[in-house]
């Protein structure tokens, strides 16, 4: 599934700006597309999303881009077969330096015994957070609306990759719109179905005319 740059920030809680600026130098680029010019977007996967998190909390907790951007590279370095290692390595900071959990606990253990005070970044919990937050932003929402006087049910579905939403009435076949909002997407909906009526009312006439 592909995440475009408003709802990246909306998930992993980092501004636009900052996603931008990541991109442009290179420290968590979009896996799926990246921005080319006018036109184009940028669309990051979900363990690019796992990674943007990580960044932000590393941040969060003073350790600066630049110790982040040198963890990266050390990371790959060492892991040649991890492509993403803030999405796949379980991390500990002090807020000045970042460790990895090594496969023997014991290296770990060594860094905490030195009284430093570490946080410990479990990136497995993110990405089951993250799993959360997704299907929260993905989850299909039924609405009803009423057209002259009647009602009818209609189902919202969020548009991961342009942002925003789009959503159509099940009752009335072909008959959808879109909106930024929840609320824009209602009131064009109703637009939609007054238009689907209006334009069934019209054929029904012509056929009795033409009998």
């Amino acid at each position: 599934m592909a995440y475009n740059a408003k709802t990246a920030c909306k998930l992993t809680g980092i501004t636009y700006r900052q996603l931008v600026y990541w991109d442009n130098t290179h420290l968590i680029k979009p896996s799926i597309s990246e921005a080319e010019g006018t036109g184009t977007v940028r669309l990051y996967s979900f363990t690019d999303l796992v990674e943007l998190k990580v960044a932000r909390m590393l941040k969060a907790q003073g350790v600066s881009l630049q110790k982040i951007r040198k963890a990266v590279t050390w990371l790959k370095k060492n892991f040649p077969d991890i492509k993403k290692p803030l999405a796949e390595k379980r991390l500990i900071t002090d807020g000045n330096t970042i460790f990895v959990w090594a496969e023997n606990r014991e290296d770990a253990l060594d860094v905490l015994s030195k009284g430093q005070l570490v946080m410990s970044i479990a990136v497995g919990q993110i990405i089951e957070d993250m799993k959360g937050e997704v299907a929260k932003i993905t989850r299909e929402k039924k609405y009803t609306v009423k057209v002259h006087g009647k009602s009818f049910a209609v189902v919202l579905h969020p548009d991961l990759e342009d942002g925003g939403f789009w959503i159509d009435c099940p009752a009335l076949p072909g008959c959808s719109s879109q909106g930024d909002t929840v609320e824009e997407a209602l009131d064009m909906i109703k637009d939609a179905i007054e238009g689907y009526l209006a334009a069934q009312a019209d054929t029904k006439k012509k056929g009795r005319a033409s009998a």
